[in-house]
This record gives C-alpha cells, structure tokens and sequence, in this order.
C-alpha cells in the first residue's frame, strides 16, 4: 500500500463534493486519485494547483494566466491579498515540491505526502472560496460504489478516444507525434485477435470459452517401497484441494475419479495406464488430466506430475519437485509442487485470449502478477495508459522481473505524450518522455534474463527511444525473421522507413501486414494499417492505390476520425473540393464532439491543407490557431516554420521563434526552426551552431527525428564546403 493512500482518500472525498461542479479541476484530480506512481502524483497535484491559479487571475487579478510562472503569480496574489497568506504558503510549498514531478530527478516519495496535504488544504479552500455546495455522505458513498464498479469510464473514454482522433500530421514536423503512434502498435494490434494465431493445447481446449477443467489421477509408487503407497491418494487429495481454491479452475473430485478408477476393476493404482486415464478423465468431461508417479534416488525422493490431453494422450508440460527421502518432507514437496501446477494452469488460462506471438514476450510464475499486467495491458488498449501504469506497477511489486510489464510502462508513458500534447506543448510534455526512457533501461538492465525473442522486441523499444530509425529495422527485421506472421514487427517495419522518408521502401511493409490479415480472412485491428499506407502512397503519388484503399478502409473502420482525415487531404490535393468539404465537415464535427480544444483542431486542419499544397487555406489555420492559443510553443512553431519553409515570410517567422525562445530557450524544436531561418539565409555557421544545439537537447529529451537530423547534416556540409572554397 503506498505511504500516501490516507491522503489519497482524502482528496478522493473532495473529487466526490465537487463532482459535476468545477469540471478541470475534477478531470485533474479524478487522474490525480487514479495514480500510484509518485512522479504522476506530484504531476496531477501540480495541475490541479494550475487550474485553481488560472481560475484565481480571471476572477481576482482580471487577466489570463498566460505564460507567467506560477511563484510570480503567487506573488502577486498574496501581495494584492487576494489570498489567505497560509493558503499563499500551501501553493507556495505545492509548488516547489511538485516540480520534481514535472522534471523529474531524484527525491523522497514521502515528500508526496505534504504535497497532498497542502493540496487537500488548497481545495477546501477554493470550494468555499467558489460557494460550492458539497454532497453527503451517503451520496459519496453510492459514488464510490460506482467508481468500484465502473472505474471512471466515461473519462476512460474519453482519453482514449482523443487520441483514436488525431489523424496523422501532414508535415514532416508532426514526425515526433507520428513516432509515439508507432511505439503503441508493438503491442495493441496483437492483442485483440484472440483467434486468428495458432493455438497451443490448453487454447485448443478451452474454444468452448468455459474454465479449464482438470481431473488428478491417483499417483504411483514407483519406489518398491510401500510406505509411500499412502502417499498415492494423498498427493491427489492435496493437489486437488489446492486447485479448487482457485477460481479460474474447475477441478474434478477425488471420489468421482476413483469410483471411475474402481470401475474399471483396478487394484493396484500402477495399472492405470495413459489410455485408462484419459478414459476416465473424458467421462468426467475434464480438458485436462493430471497423472504423476513417485520415484526414489538413493536419499532423493522425487515427485513427477504430466499435463495430459485427455483426446490425444499427448503430454505438454511435466513438473518435477524434490527433496530429502523422509516421510515428514512430503507436505512441502506436495504443496510445492501443487504450486507450480496450479501457477501454470491460471496462467495458461489468464493467457486463453493472448496470441502465440504475445506469449513469447511475456514471463512470470506469478498468477497475481499476471492478472494485473492482463488487465493493464486491457486498459493500454482502451489507450488509458493511467490506468494501465498503475496495474502494471502491481504486478511489478509482486514480480519485479516481469520484463514486458517493464516494457508497456516504457511504452505507457512514451504514448502517454501523444495525449498530453494535445492540452499542452510538446516541449512542455516532454518529462513523460524521461519517464519513458527511465522504464526502458529497466527493462534493457535485465538483458541477461530475457530469451532470444524478449531480447529482440526489448531491443526494439530501447532503440525507439535511444537509437536511429535504422537500429529499429535491425530488431524488427529479426521479429519476422522468427515469426513471419508478426503484423505487428511488418508495420513498425513500415513506420520505421516512413520516419526516414523512405515510402517506397515503407509501402510494401504495411502491404505485407493487410496481406496477413486479409489470410486470416480478419479486417485489421485499428485504421493506422490503412492510414499509414495510404500516407506512403499519397507522398509517392500514386493516388489511385489511395482511392482504392480507403474504400476498403471504410468497410472496415467506417466513420473514422483518421480515415476521414486522409480522405479529406487526398480530396483537397486531386481538386474535388466537394467531396473535400463533406470530410472536413465531418471531421470537425467529431473533434468538437470530443471535446478537442478549438486551437489543436484549427492546427489539424491547417496541416490538411498543407499536405495538400493549398498554402493560402494552410496559412489562414495556422493563423487562426495560433490566436487560439499564442503562448503554446506548438502553435508558435507551427505558423513560424510553415512562414519559412513554405517562403511565405520568412523575418515574422523568425520574430515569433526569438520571441518565444526568450521564455523557452531549450525549446529544441524552435530552435530547430531558427537554425533552419538561418540556413535558408546563407549564415551556415550560426545554423550549425543551433541545429548541433536543438539536436543535443532533442537526443537528450525525445527521441530521433530525421528532419532535424538532415539539416544538422546539410549545415555541416554547407560549412565544409565553405571551408574549402
């Protein structure tokens, strides 16, 4: 239990008194009481602090928050005594301890506690503060029944959707959003097709999707011993009393089998052979049978149990357990060895809906440990990454080697950014990043434990993060080289030469993984196999493969925020503006139904037309975004790159670039564009300087991008051949 959860209830009583009432703040605190890990906490406490704070400067200093740190704003507050000076002391004391979690580095997690102290103080404050009437205690009572129940759904839903309805960016400087979409996919489209992989055994019998039913054979003495003849009943009875307590099992009785046994006219229990078991076994209607025998060696004593197939007398798994040969050692070698089958059994039945594919990345012992990674792994799917971090931190607490419960909590936080970035700047999301890659070297500090295929995929995820688009195909090429059905290994195969600009090569990737699906005779699991595909093919020009793709994607995602956005670009660009106007109809019509703030929309909208070559249109967007919202350093950047890339004007893109990095001057993607200003000007020298300095910082904080890799590399030569003329 963590050392906070008593002030964690807490602040869950208020998120209960101001539900329906003060929506950021829920939306804030209900993440906040979601959280197990200390870095998320200190983030959501500070949040919540945030929309307190602009609430304060709208209604009592009458201006927005803007840009201005939050110490000055306190400041000011307390100054002009439009806040109680002991409340000022609980912001104050929020404040600098949260920032850890927002910039992660080392401290004490019990300095979580004050903060959700003094966060408990502030609220209770700014509800009375607000006139808010709070419910009683009843009402939270049934609420929290609810929450049980259904754990927040409708804001499960809502995050997941949110990021279900980005489509992909159309210029090449959404390629840091475009690789956080593609660190989800090694994971989620293998999940959801629980019947296109071949089964193993245990699969194969549970197609009636019912519990796994198992009947335990008497075992053998196979000693010359008779004192440990009892011990052939006792083994059953101990056995089958250990698996009926759990509840993922249906376990036939000791009475039944041996009344069968007796039926059968056997005396002495080494007469019944694989083929009487089975006999008896498939009377009782059981999947499986367990059938074991007792050997001794010398001073060892040695228990011996099969997992049999009861229809094909086909053994798939053995046990083996043993220890000194006296008679007082036999309870722990049964309950050690009813351990490790009842271990093995609730896993392979927690695991019934897993690919064959997943199951090589997956490896623990622990039924509990398993559980919770199973229902995170859900909750990944469902894009609820909050949710699926705190799961996959219990199973970790219960297995600390579970190396792919490491890897999806790398992969959480890296997607969680995609999420954050639509409320916020990239730059400004960027610790979820360092959360990322602090999980990633988890998991890689535990090479030496993994086998072959958890190396690869491992590998994989640390070369997403650390190394080059180049380094992921090695390990991706190496996926499908042991697994040539691996959808999943094909279309990161695809995203990994689309990050390089390589669409010819990208195309027949993403080919290869519909091929599969179309074999399995499946529609894919999400519209990025479309999407992604249909992007190669539009940057190749071949325009009618797209046509003809999406029509096949609407049969299979119809109605898709991200479908319909690759439609609209593709009407805008062929000049059918009728039918492009029927999709950005329909695509705003979505966002605005989920709620997207009205700036990152004028921003989608604007890369549409971009991609499409209507600058004019592109340009208006962009411009409307950015008044939207013109402290956000995306939006800055956005209409400033697009000015000079695109020629459009070059001096104001560059006055809005300086201009914001005076506040954010380790903004390596505005710096990225100022380099770029200063490339286009003939100053190679100072471009070099700050594209070697944006890409330090972006190494660092993100990952790989190799647009800004390619105009490191065009400076460096622009100087060289400066130098040698």
């Amino acid at each position: 239990m963590p050392i906070w959860s008593a002030e964690i209830k807490e602040l869950e009583k208020l998120y209960f008194s101001l539900k329906g009432q003060l929506p950021d703040l829920e939306k804030e605190l209900e993440r906040l009481i979601k959280a197990d890990d200390e870095n998320m906490i200190l983030l959501y406490s500070r949040r919540c602090l945030e929309v307190i704070i602009t609430d304060l400067c709208e209604c009592e200093l009458k201006r927005d928050r803007g840009s201005e740190p939050l110490k000055g704003i306190l400041d000011k507050l307390h100054k002009e005594r439009k806040v109680p000076a002991h409340i000022i002391t609980s912001m104050h004391g929020l404040n600098e301890l949260s920032t850890y979690g927002t910039h992660p580095k080392d401290f004490d997690p019990e300095q979580v506690k004050p903060v959700l102290n003094n966060l408990d103080i502030i609220i209770k404050w700014y509800l009375k503060y607000k006139n808010i009437v709070t419910v009683d205690k009843t009402e939270v009572d049934e609420e929290k029944t609810q929450l049980k129940k259904e754990p927040l759904e409708e804001v499960s839903i809502k995050e997941r959707t949110e990021v279900q309805k980005k489509p992909a960016k159309a210029g090449e400087r959404k390629l840091i959003y475009i690789m956080a979409i593609s660190a989800i996919l090694v994971i989620v489209a293998i999940i959801a097709y629980r019947n296109i992989f071949k089964r193993n055994t245990i699969e194969k019998l549970r197609s009636s999707g019912e519990k796994i039913s198992v009947a335990v054979m008497p075992f053998q003495n196979m000693t010359n011993d008779t004192l440990w003849n009892i011990w052939q009943d006792g083994i059953q009875d101990i056995l089958i009393s250990s698996l009926s307590n759990s509840q993922e099992l249906k376990i036939r009785q000791a009475e039944y089998i041996n009344r069968l046994v007796e039926s059968q006219g056997i005396v002495n229990y080494a007469s019944i052979t694989p083929s009487v078991a089975s006999t008896i076994s498939k009377k009782l209607n059981a999947n499986l049978m367990i059938k074991g025998n007792i050997k001794q060696a010398g001073n060892t004593i040695r228990l011996y149990a099969q997992l049999i197939d009861p229809e094909t007398e086909e053994v798939f798994k053995s046990f083996q357990i043993e220890g000194g040969c006296k008679e007082e050692n036999m309870f722990h070698l049964i309950d050690s060895l009813s351990l490790i089958v009842k271990n093995f059994l609730i896993i392979s039945e927690l695991e019934k809906d897993i690919p064959v594919y997943y199951k090589q990345l997956v490896s623990t012992n622990s039924p509990d440990a398993y559980r919770y990674f199973v229902q995170g792994r859900n909750e990944y799917a469902k894009w609820d990454y909050l949710t699926a971090i705190n799961l996959f931190s219990k199973a970790l607490a219960i297995d600390s080697n579970f190396i792919q419960a490491i890897n999806l909590t790398s992969l959480a936080y890296g997607n969680q950014f995609e999420y954050e970035t639509m409320y916020s700047s990239a730059f400004e999301s960027l610790y979820l990043y360092d959360l990322a890659k602090k999980w990633c070297l988890k998991a890689y500090e535990k090479m030496d434990q993994m086998t072959v295929h958890q190396k690869n995929n491992t590998n994989w995820i640390y070369n997403n993060y650390f190394g080059t688009p180049n380094d992921e195909i090695k390990y991706l090429r190496q996926l499908t080289e042991s697994d040539d059905q691996s959808v999943t290994a094909y279309f990161n195969l695809g995203n990994a030469y689309n990050s390089l600009f390589q669409y010819d090569k990208a195309i027949p990737e993403y080919e290869k993984a519909l091929e599969i699906y179309k074999n399995w005779d499946v529609k894919p699991f999400w519209v990025f196999d479309y999407a992604y595909l249909g992007d190669s093919y539009h940057k190749t020009g071949q325009y009618r493969k797209e046509v003809k793709l999406y029509k096949k994607a609407e049969q299979d995602f119809p109605d898709n925020p991200q479908l319909t956005g690759r439609q609209a670009i593709l009407s805008l660009t062929i000049g059918d503006t009728v039918a492009a106007n029927g999709y950005l109809k329909k695509f705003i019509a979505y966002a605005k139904g989920m709620s997207l703030p009205e700036a990152y929309i004028e921003a989608l909208l604007a890369d549409f037309y971009n991609e499409a070559g209507v600058l004019a249109r592109a340009e208006e967007y962009y411009r409307q975004a950015f008044s939207l919202d013109s402290a956000n350093s995306d939006r800055i950047n956005d209409l400033a790159y697009f000015l000079i890339d695109k020629d459009r004007n070059i001096n104001e893109g560059l006055e809005l670039v300086d201009r914001k990095l005076v506040l954010s001057p380790g903004d390596f993607l505005l710096l990225d564009t100022k380099g770029f200003v200063l490339y286009k000007q003939g100053k190679y020298q100072e471009a070099l300087k700050i594209f070697q300095k944006s890409w330090d910082i972006r190494r660092e904080k993100a990952k790989y991008d190799h647009e800004a890799f390619l105009h490191l590399e065009a400076a460096k030569k622009a100087v060289a051949n400066q130098k040698n003329n």
